[in-house]
């Protein structure tokens, strides 16, 4: 008999000009479209191409002409501030509208590109469903990021206006963003129009008028702006990632099938209805913070959680708790290093028996592979089923996942479930040959593309052509690397550059690291490949201990390298395990790998821009003096 998710994936892969055309029914359409795929142009493809509707107007406005005005829309809660609002649909969109018009007094027009580089505050979402409203393009960047990497996307979205705070906040410090802003401002060659600050409470700043006014002085004169009607292959934002060339990659988000995908995925893939609440434990600006904190939420309906904290440090390793409880939160969805850094801290759990948690049926990882280790003691302490899901920020949804809202699939430890509807996912081994069950290879996706995924990258149609959809003719590259089993499960091994050779055999760094992550005094670890004569590379492991381990740390690595010789083999050669205190991560969480082989092979490499703490790699790089694998400078 078969399955209602193979029924539904299957219908979504063979007919997915039907599939999608039925999902498209659920969402706000000025014009409904009949156009819905064009497929004149691969691999430029185009969803609900003659369909008209708005963004905002899904998020805000269609909820409340169904009488659920006075619903939560959005909650925020700050542990660093103290701060605690609520807004309803009626009062966020109130905001959004009056925002909306202060920046069509400003001359903000249909397609004009805003960028947005602000703290995790309610104002944030406020200016990115504003943008929406008035059909300008908003760029968010990470609050905080570096002078250089803000100019470089003021640079490249040719920006009218930037808006920003007077700082943002971390635990124990506070991050000044007038440096930052008048460091970028002086870099970018193209200039902005206007700056927008909104003052943070204690934390005001002068501001140089008249091209800089507060967000309060924005607002003084505003009024109301209704939603504009936009086309559905308009976009709703770039979204920058870093580039290999150094020019970040500018991934765009088309309006149309943006809403009708991430609106289908709330109650398909995280089973979340109209009256849940849900919260996604990310930043704005990610992937995941725009398409789970800000846009799905609001195009379904439920309440959506602003969180201004960390998982640990705000005030302990057991906030994570508190908003769960307080709030009655159903699902939350966040990194695996969040929960590392949880099972760190807190090993045995205490801080969470001080909650109640009843409301809450699901956790979801993504951002990251998530490690057996980790999802296992995530679900013995949680006890309801802890979910690793995989997709990025090009797709800006799940690839793979397990659909709770269609068919609960059984949990394999180290996947990350099956292909969701919509993407027809296959391994591609390196003589261009489709893997069988089971082999290593190129993960990819056969074209086209769902809706709700990047049609390009913004101003740079080749560089989209030749970066994604070249190398395998018909597939869009992911650049990960896996396998897909017997069962149709895939696994996410390590990004494609992450696969090393070691004489001849090429072994995923993931599954070196899974085995690590079992070891019950460590906890997280990254394993990379670095350059030897005899055998092309050799595998090193790098692992963090949990808080209290009162073994020594040669004990901890000779039992490490057992253990990858025991269940990897020697063919591995794994014979490296070194304890460190802390491993360099980006802002959103990831571990930076490939900067760390770099500094393992003496090469050149530049400084991350997302990196957390710089002061990190100088402490990697005496560790790997003192234990010779890098000479001394």
């Amino acid at each position: 008999m078969t399955s209602k998710f193979n029924e539904i994936y299957n219908a979504s892969i063979k007919n997915p000009e039907d599939f999608w055309k039925n999902v498209s029914e659920d969402i706000f359409w000025f014009k409904k479209p009949t156009k819905i795929l064009n497929k004149s142009n691969p691999p430029f493809y185009k969803w609900f191409e003659d369909g008209i509707t708005n963004t905002c107007y899904n998020a805000l406005d269609h909820h409340i002409e169904q009488g659920k005005g006075e619903k939560i829309a959005l909650i925020y809660d700050s542990p660093i501030t103290g701060s605690k609002a609520q807004f309803t649909f009626n009062q966020l969109k109130s905001k959004v509208s009056k925002f909306a018009g202060a920046l069509d007094n400003l001359g903000v027009k249909k397609g004009d590109r805003v960028v947005i580089y602000m703290p995790m505050i309610p104002e944030a979402v406020v200016a990115m469903l504003a943008c929406g409203r008035i059909g300008a393009i908003h760029s968010v960047v990470f609050g905080g990021f570096a002078s250089n990497e803000l100019a470089s996307r003021i640079d490249d979205s040719k920006a009218k206006i930037l808006i920003t705070a007077s700082c943002g906040f971390e635990p124990g410090r506070t991050v000044e963003y007038r440096p930052l802003v008048d460091g970028a401002l002086k870099l970018a060659k193209h200039k902005i129009e206007k700056a927008i600050f909104f003052q943070r409470k204690d934390h005001e700043i002068k501001l140089n008028a008249p091209q800089e006014i507060s967000w309060n002085e924005a607002l003084s004169n505003a009024k109301d702006k209704d939603c504009v009607e936009m086309g559905s292959n308009d976009f709703a934002y770039i979204l920058y990632t870093s580039g290999t060339t150094g020019v970040p990659k500018g991934i765009v988000r088309d309006i149309g099938g943006h809403i009708v995908a991430l609106k289908w995925t709330m109650k398909n893939i995280y089973n979340i209805d109209e009256n849940d609440v849900w919260w996604s434990a990310s930043d704005i600006g990610w992937i995941v913070g725009h398409s789970y904190i800000v846009y799905a939420p609001l195009f379904k309906g439920c309440t959506t959680v602003l969180f201004e904290g960390k998982p640990v440090g705000t005030p302990d390793a057991g906030v994570f708790w508190r908003i769960i409880s307080d709030y009655k939160i159903k699902s939350l969805f966040t990194a695996p290093t969040a929960f590392r850094a949880i099972k760190k801290e807190d090993p045995e759990g205490k801080f969470f028996s001080k909650y109640d948690l009843s409301s809450f049926k699901s956790l979801f990882l993504a951002g990251e592979r998530a490690d057996p280790d980790t999802l296992k003691w995530a679900e013995n302490l949680l006890k309801v089923p802890v979910i690793d899901h995989w997709w990025q920020t090009e797709t800006s949804w799940s690839i793979s996942g397990n659909c709770t809202g269609i068919e609960m699939q059984k949990t394999k430890y180290g996947s990350a479930c099956k292909p969701v509807p919509g993407y027809d996912v296959k391994v591609i081994k390196p003589d261009n040959t489709l893997a069988k069950p089971n082999e290593m290879g190129d993960i990819v996706v056969k074209l086209p593309l769902p809706p709700g995924t990047f049609p390009t990258l913004w101003n740079a149609d080749e560089r989209y052509k030749q970066n994604y959809m070249t190398n395998y003719e018909g597939y869009y590259q992911t650049y990960d690397a896996g396998h897909i089993d017997d069962d149709g499960y895939v696994w996410i091994m390590s990004r494609t550059d992450d696969i090393i050779n070691v004489a001849g055999h090429r072994l995923s760094t993931g599954a070196i690291e899974e085995v690590l992550s079992e070891h019950q005094s460590v906890a997280e670890c990254a394993v990379l490949g670095i350059a030897d004569k005899l055998k092309g590379q050799l595998p090193i492991g790098l692992i963090v201990l949990k808080a209290g381990v009162d073994k020594d740390n040669e004990t901890i690595s000779k039992e490490c390298v057992q253990m990858v010789r025991d269940k990897i083999g020697p063919v591995a050669a794994f014979k490296v395990a070194i304890v460190i205190k802390r491993l360099p991560k980006t802002r959103s969480g990831k571990i930076l790998r490939g900067t760390i082989r770099k500094i393992a092979d003496s090469v050149e490499y530049k400084m991350p821009p997302t990196i957390d703490d710089p002061a990190i790699l100088d402490e990697i790089k005496e560790d790997l003096i003192k234990n010779n694998i890098l000479k001394s400078a």
